[in-house]
C-alpha cells in the first residue's frame, strides 16, 4: 500500500528545484520518481528507522535509494532553497513576525559520532551534536546551524545571525533583521551584544545574576518549542548520520515542513 505524506502544496514548492536528470543513452531501468522517493525521504524522516529498513511495499523504492537522493538534493541545495522559498512565500503574505526573533541551541545524542559532534558535558560527556536555531515570534525556523555538543551556545550566535536570509515576497527590499533578538542567559556576552548592535537588532538577552528566565522565558518559548517540533520527527531525535551534509539536509527538510505548516493555515 502506497502511503502518500506531502499535500500538493508542498511538492508544487518542491518541484520547480528538483534539477533534471537526463535519461541515460544506454538505457537501464527507468529513474525513480521523484515524489515517490522523496514520500521515502519523508516517511524515514518522520518514522525515524534506517534506510536500508524502507518497506519496498510502500512503493517508494529502496531506502539506499533515496537516500543517495537526499544527498544529490543537498549536494545541489534543493533543501536550502525549498526552505527560503517557503520563507518567501510566508513573507508574501506577511505571516513572519520580525518584531522578536529568538535564538537557542538543542543538544541531541549521536552515539556514532562523526562531523560537528564532540563530548555532551550534559549527559555524562557522551558523543553528541547540537541544532541552533533562530525563529520568529511565532516559532517559523529563519535559520539553523549545527555544531559539537560541547560548542558553547554563545559561539554561535555571531554565525547564525549573519546566516539570517534576505527573504523577498512583499514589495521593497528583501528583509533579514529582527528588530530584537531574546536570548537567555547562555549569551550574555558583550561580544554578542556588541554584535546585535551592529546589526541594528536590540538585544533582549537575560544578564546573569540579575534576572530570572521567566521575565524573558515568555518571549522564548517560541524557540524552544520549535525545537520540540523538530524533536517530534523521528530521525532527527537522535543523530545517526555521521555526514553533517546528510543530517544538515533532515533538518532543513523537517524546517521545511514546519513552514508549509504555517502557508497552510495562514495563507
Amino acid at each position: 500500500m502506497r502511503r502518500a505524506l506531502i499535500g500538493q502544496k508542498l511538492w508544487d514548492e518542491l518541484a520547480p528545484l528538483v534539477p533534471e536528470v537526463p535519461r541515460s543513452a544506454k538505457g537501464g531501468r527507468p529513474r525513480l520518481e521523484d515524489r515517490a522517493v522523496f514520500n521515502g525521504i519523508l516517511f524515514v524522516l518522520y518514522t525515524g528507522i534506517a534506510w536500508e529498513d524502507l518497506p519496498q511495499e510502500l512503493g517508494y523504492g529502496s531506502g539506499m535509494s533515496c537516500w543517495r537522493r537526499l544527498q544529490a538534493w543537498q549536494q545541489s541545495g534543493v533543501w536550502e532553497r525549498l526552505h527560503h522559498t517557503l520563507l518567501g512565500r510566508l513573507r508574501q503574505y506577511d505571516q513572519i513576525d520580525w518584531s522578536r526573533a529568538s535564538i537557542d541551541g538543542a543538544s541531541v545524542a549521536s552515539p556514532p559520532g562523526g562531523q560537528e559532534t564532540g563530548p555532551n558535558p550534559t549527559d555524562r560527556g557522551k558523543s553528541g551534536s547540537k541544532r541552533h536555531l533562530i525563529v520568529d515570534r511565532r516559532g517559523v525556523p529563519l535559520a539553523l546551524m549545527v555544531s559539537g555538543a560541547n560548542r558553547h551556545d554563545s559561539m554561535m550566535l555571531e554565525p547564525l545571525v549573519d546566516a539570517l536570509p534576505a527573504i523577498t515576497g512583499l514589495q521593497g527590499r528583501p528583509r533579514r533583521r529582527p528588530d530584537k533578538l531574546h536570548a537567555d542567559k547562555g549569551y550574555d556576552f558583550k561580544r554578542c551584544r556588541r554584535h546585535l548592535r551592529q546589526r541594528g537588532i536590540a538585544a533582549r538577552i537575560a544578564r546573569r545574576g540579575v534576572e530570572g528566565r521567566e521575565r524573558l522565558g515568555r518571549h522564548r518559548w517560541g524557540v524552544e518549542r520549535t525545537h520540540a517540533w523538530l524533536a517530534g520527527f523521528g530521525k532527527l531525535r537522535i543523530r545517526f548520520e555521521r555526514r553533517l551534509d546528510t543530517h544538515l539536509a533532515l533538518l532543513r527538510l523537517a524546517c521545511a515542513v514546519i513552514c508549509i505548516r504555517f502557508v497552510e493555515r495562514f495563507c
